[in-house]
This record gives structure tokens, C-alpha cells and sequence, in this order.
């Protein structure tokens, strides 16, 4: 398995596996529109996962100056349980590091309970926090 930035050519790859792995999310998070968003803004900070020439995994990540993010950390079901997801975060942490980071956060639905102890055992943990969102309206949307 090599992980690495992510590619034009992987946009195939990247799309069936978040089809996959992220079935009921929004427009606005499927491939189609989150890829080239990432690929205008911090594109040295989007990474797959590839095994046997095909994408078996990807994480985004983002840097504000302030704290890191990740996103779209995802991992084809035929390839789980083989140490891509853990490679990939420790990866991005890594990019996020060498930039300054110091703290990194992520989002993840409250009842993915496999989900949250993959990251608690990451040594992630839940804060006291409250997640609070706004869609902003943007052209093309």
C-alpha cells in the first residue's frame, strides 16, 4: 500500500469509494463538487491510499493557521481492517504538523458507533463542544 497526494486520475477511484463509504451525503460533499473544491485550496493536504494500482482509501485535511481538520477519511469495505484508515490519518496528521499544527479536529455522526471507536483508538476523544453550521449560499450550487 502506498499512500500519496491525491491525482487527477484518481477521481474515479476517490468517487466510488465515497459512494461507498458515504451513501446519503450531500451534493455538496460528493465528489463531483468537494474534489475540485479541495483540489482550489490546499490540494498538497488530499491524499489516497493505493493498493494492487487502485484507490483503496483517502483523507482530506485542511489548515487554517489555527487548528487542522480532516475530512473524507474513508476506506474501500474490502480492504478495512488492514491499517489504510489508521495510515491515512497518521499521514495526514503528519502534513498538518509540518505546517504548524498543534490540534487536530474532525466531525462524524454521532451514531457511527464503529466510526468513533475507530478514532478513539486513535487516541481522539469527544469534547465538551457543540458543532454549530451555516450553509452559505455559493455560485454553482
Amino acid at each position: 500500500m502506498d499512500i500519496r497526494r491525491y491525482e487527477t486520475s484518481d477521481f474515479d477511484g476517490v468517487k466510488s469509494l465515497w459512494d461507498e463509504a458515504f451513501p446519503n451525503d450531500p451534493p455538496w460533499n460528493r465528489a463531483e463538487a468537494a474534489i475540485p473544491a479541495k483540489l482550489a485550496f490546499q490540494p498538497e493536504l488530499f491524499f489516497v491510499a493505493v493498493e494492487g494500482g487502485q484507490v483503496a482509501g483517502s483523507a482530506m485535511a485542511g489548515y487554517d493557521g489555527h487548528r487542522g481538520w480532516l475530512y473524507s477519511v474513508a476506506v474501500r469495505s474490502d480492504a478495512k481492517r488492514a491499517g489504510i484508515g489508521r495510515a491515512l490519518v497518521r499521514h495526514a496528521e503528519e502534513a498538518l504538523q509540518a505546517l504548524g499544527c498543534a490540534k487536530v479536529n474532525l466531525q462524524i455522526r454521532a451514531a457511527n458507533a464503529e466510526v468513533v471507536q475507530f478514532y478513539e483508538r486513535l487516541g481522539y476523544a469527544a469534547e465538551d463542544r457543540i458543532s454549530l453550521g451555516r450553509r452559505l449560499s455559493v455560485s454553482g450550487e
